[in-house]
């Protein structure tokens, strides 16, 4: 599948694109530590379906959208990422995909701009609110790594030859792509950048309130972290159309560990719930070199 770059202001962000030009728009948002190789089977399952997917490397981890400061990392600076890459498409309304961190991003996005979302689905992460209700209540415990991945420790987990990254995808994660990632976040300065990610996290960026554009929310009982209660909460943040799936036996890499029925289920939200008319997007030529 072809790399292309998409260039916004002063950022270039490198994706996966496939599809037919004229198709609506499908973003889809990775997250740590991968990243739009996540998604190589739902961009082939989108564009055999007639939707133009683009599956984009978020900021940090494309080279050309890299900064260094951290508080550039922080969630309206990634919002606002992802609308200013669907300006570039040409797309007025699109569709939505995010997973981990990428699903946050889409949750915000879709709460920020619901005007220009089609349609939001998110694997493993659940509404923002609904995480905080379930860790208010204590049904819901925080991870105590979000604490201890700083960019400063970029340096330690480099000596350590990532074993970090590849223990937590394990086997459930192609070969293939474990090392894919591995590989792209040797650079310490992309490691360092996706780490940013958790340094610039601040609670009042995700204090979102309920979302209007029809929601897929994928959840599997195998996530070392989301309990299944605090999946169950997000449904009380949704106000337009929701859908609650439950993968069992999954555990948290859900779009990997289960690419084709998760694939199905993305092409089946979007075609549901197609928008009447979208703008046709205009796609970037392939990086060269």
């Amino acid at each position: 599948m072809p790399e292309s770059t998409i260039k916004v202001n002063s950022l270039s962000f490198t994706a996966l694109m496939d599809g037919p030009p004229e198709g609506e728009l499908v973003i889809l948002l990775h997250g740590f530590p991968e990243n739009s190789r996540q998604w190589a089977a739902h961009v082939a399952a989108l564009a055999e379906a007639g939707f133009l997917a683009v599956a984009v490397d978020q900021r940090g981890y494309s080279p050309g959208a890299r900064p260094a400061d951290v508080t550039a990392y922080r969630m309206p600076y990634l919002v606002r990422d992802v609308l200013d890459v669907a300006d570039a498409l040409g797309a007025d309304r699109f569709h939505l995909v995010g997973h981990d961190w990428g699903g946050s991003v889409a949750w915000c996005t879709a709460f920020a701009s619901p005007g220009r979302i089609a349609t939001l689905t998110s694997f493993s992460t659940p509404h923002p609110r609904a995480f905080a209700d379930a860790v208010r209540e204590g049904s819901q415990a925080v991870p105590d790594y979000h604490r201890t991945f700083t960019p400063d420790g970029a340096e330690a987990m480099l000596r350590n030859g990532l074993a970090w990254i590849r223990n937590a995808l394990g086997s459930a994660v192609p070969v293939d792509h474990v090392q894919e990632y591995v590989t792209r976040l040797s650079d310490p300065g992309a490691l360092r950048a996706a780490l940013s990610w958790f340094a610039a996290k601040d609670p009042a960026d995700v204090a979102i309130g309920p979302v209007e554009v029809p929601s897929l929310y994928v959840w599997s009982d195998g996530d070392p972290v989301v309990r299944r209660r605090t999946a169950e909460l997000t449904a009380k943040w949704v106000t337009g159309p929701y859908q609650f799936v439950a993968l069992e036996g999954t555990g948290h890499w859900i779009s990997e560990e289960a690419p084709e029925a998760t694939a199905r289920l993305v092409v089946e939200h979007v075609r549901r719930h197609r928008p009447a008319s979208c703008r046709t997007p205009t796609p970037p030529q392939p990086a060269t070199g």
